[in-house]
């Protein structure tokens, strides 16, 4: 029989209610692999024993969906074997051979939880060490920078025997935060920001402005795309699309083209807050880092900022383009968002926007066009599409 063990993140340092957090994340866990098929799964031990119910489960596969849970430290593929040095061997080498065959060099770690087990654990390391070296004479042992790490752990109802133990997500499970609201437009750099706030434990939706016929159809079904890849790692996405035309079209006739980015942005966020009251969001996530475009300033995001009623959340505001890239190549999005279609933040951009504006400026040129009955008509006609975990 074999095992997925799904090691704990920091849930593990949790307290009283660590509880709580653990059966959120098991249901994370009996979500993601809902499509493979059944499984049956428990915890125990600060670890999530998921084990397959039927034999055509595809493992590789639940391998790597497991691994993009957060909340999840380390995924291991385990062999499950009586809790028998001689079985553990008899079994346990042949379970390992593809790992042990492509190895030069090797050792044997061990871990007791059980403590009525009659070997200690450098016991257990010695025995098993000693069999594989006499099933591999080729294989080198070594103590300090193996090739190879043959894990054995011995917990209370059998004994456990991997060879690899893969990085997972880490972070919280999704939804143990709380619930916020991603700005998506179509770049690089929003769908990372999602990424990386569902990795502290928000559940994330998503709200999209387009402005046809500035921006098309394919642009639309790009960002559409962009939460079709999220939901691998932020799970069920409800996306927001606002008719941001008229709004635009009124600011660039009414408005100074220097200020045109930020009182756009300030609009964006009035509309946020309302869905925020309306769908109880906590904050928003945008994809911004200081000092990337014009908009980016502190001056212009502290001028964005006061139309804000909720916390604006930017977790790449210290981070280089290229470390955004790196993430979004990771996750699947970077191919996505470099498709040369336009979203409507780079329609009617200045050609020398302010880049240092004052509050009292931007009020001034906001406050020279009414643009609340346009806000109204764009919360109006506002849809809503849901993305599900597939």
């Amino acid at each position: 029989m074999e095992v997925i063990m799904a090691k704990y993140g920091e849930i593990a340092l949790k307290g009283l209610n660590r509880s709580s957090f653990e059966d959120l994340l098991v249901r994370n866990v009996r979500r993601r692999l809902k499509p493979l098929g059944e499984f049956d799964i428990t915890r125990r031990q600060s670890t999530i024993f998921i084990q397959p119910l039927s034999e055509d489960i595809d493992m590789d596969m639940a391998v790597k969906k497991v691994c993009s849970v957060f909340g999840i430290a380390a995924v291991q593929r385990s062999a499950v074997l009586p809790k028998d040095m001689d079985e553990i061997i008899r079994q346990g080498i042949p379970y390992l051979a593809d790992a042990l065959e492509r190895a030069k060099s090797f050792k044997v770690e061990a871990k007791r939880s059980d403590k009525k087990f009659p070997l200690t654990s450098p016991q257990i390391q010695q025995a098993l060490g000693i069999a594989i070296g006499e099933a591999y004479p080729d294989l080198e042992a070594d103590m300090h920078s193996p090739e190879l790490t043959v894990m054995v752990e011995i917990r209370d109802k059998a004994a456990y025997v991997n060879a690899e133990k893969l990085p997972a997500a880490g972070g919280m499970p999704v939804g143990s935060n709380g619930n916020a609201l991603l700005l998506l437009s179509g770049g690089i750099d929003s769908p990372v920001a999602a990424f990386m706030m569902a990795k502290r434990g928000l559940r994330v939706d998503a709200v999209h402005f387009q402005s046809p016929p500035y921006t098309s159809e394919r642009a639309l079904m790009k960002v559409e795309t962009l939460c079709e890849k999220l939901t691998e790692y932020c799970g069920d996405i409800r996306f927001y699309c606002v008719p941001f035309t008229e709004i635009q079209e009124a600011l660039r006739d009414n408005c100074s083209g220097d200020y045109f980015t930020v009182i756009m942005r300030r609009l964006m966020l009035k509309i946020a807050n309302r869905l925020c009251e309306r769908g109880s969001y906590g904050a928003l996530i945008t994809g911004e880092s200081v000092g990337q475009v014009a908009s980016q300033t502190l001056a212009a995001i502290s001028c964005t900022d006061k139309a804000a009623e909720y916390p604006v959340l930017r977790p790449l505001v210290g981070m280089d383009k290229k470390e955004i890239i790196e993430i979004a190549r990771r996750i699947d999005t970077f191919e996505t968002s470099i498709l040369p279609y336009e979203d409507c933040c780079t329609v009617f951009t200045p050609k020398h926007p302010k880049t240092k504006p004052l509050l009292k400026d931007v009020l001034a040129e906001e406050e020279k066009f009414d643009f609340s009955p346009l806000i109204e008509k764009a919360i109006g006609g506002i849809t809503v599409k849901d993305f599900k975990l597939g």
